[in-house]
């Protein structure tokens, strides 16, 4: 993600500043390229031009530096999150909608997403615990939330559990942003040429199911696009 493309906050540093938004810009840049172990806090102070002692009275260590910086590259799933639990439409049309923009934001935020999915595969049980408490779970809880809210309406099956629905839905994105330069060379998945169409998609067959007695009263789906391979 570049920097200038959302704005940095969240917990590990003190309130928003001009000079703490630039910390924080020039280290997601720096943890992106180069990943956490190898990022210094002496370069990180060199190409933001400020002293190590202005980073540490923002941020009280590297760690939570990369953890403001993760909580950041969270912030418009968090936002999207927001959005649709006080926008219109059904609970399917306000999950479906928030599958496209979670894709869509991982997409067009390449370099960041990569640095959060890196951390969540290498992290062991320490870190999975901070990365869960500190990052994802005021975005999952809302997910969660927006699930059972539609289960009391009658809207889904009260016999699922809310917490997998809301795994299911964000694991759509992530496994697309991952497996996208293979898949796009599977026979038959031109789905992978068209983000927003996968994610449409993908909310019918989570929503509807696969089962033939499911889709008496809907459209035949269209066959999949072909496109040339890239």
């Amino acid at each position: 993600m570049h920097p200038s493309e959302h704005q940095h906050g969240g917990a590990g540093h003190a309130g928003s500043c001009p000079a703490a938004e630039s910390i924080l810009a020039v280290a997601e840049q720096l943890f992106s390229e180069k990943g956490y172990e190898a990022t210094s806090m002496s370069e990180l102070a060199q190409r933001a031009g400020v002293s190590k002692a202005n980073i540490f009275h923002h941020f009280h260590s590297k760690r939570e530096l990369y953890l403001a910086v993760m909580q950041a590259a969270c912030k418009d799933s968090r936002q999207a999150l927001l959005e649709i639990r006080a926008g219109n439409g059904s609970t399917r049309e306000r999950l479906a909608g928030f599958m496209r923009r979670h894709l869509r934001n991982m997409l067009d935020n390449e370099e960041v997403s990569r640095l959060v999915l890196r951390e969540v595969l290498e992290s062991g049980p320490e870190r999975g615990r901070e990365l869960a408490g500190r990052v994802f779970a005021e975005g999952f809880q809302q997910l969660v939330e927006t699930v059972r809210e539609g289960q009391e309406r009658g809207e889904l099956r009260p016999d699922t559990d809310p917490a997998l629905v809301a795994h299911l839905i964000i694991s759509t994105g992530v496994f697309f942003f991952q497996g996208r330069a293979v898949a796009r060379h599977l026979h038959g998945a031109g789905f992978i040429e068209d983000p927003d169409d996968y994610a449409a998609q993908v909310a019918d067959v989570l929503f509807d199911g696969c089962l033939a007695a499911h889709a008496e009263n809907r459209p035949a789906p269209r066959p999949p696009e072909r496109k040339g391979r890239r």
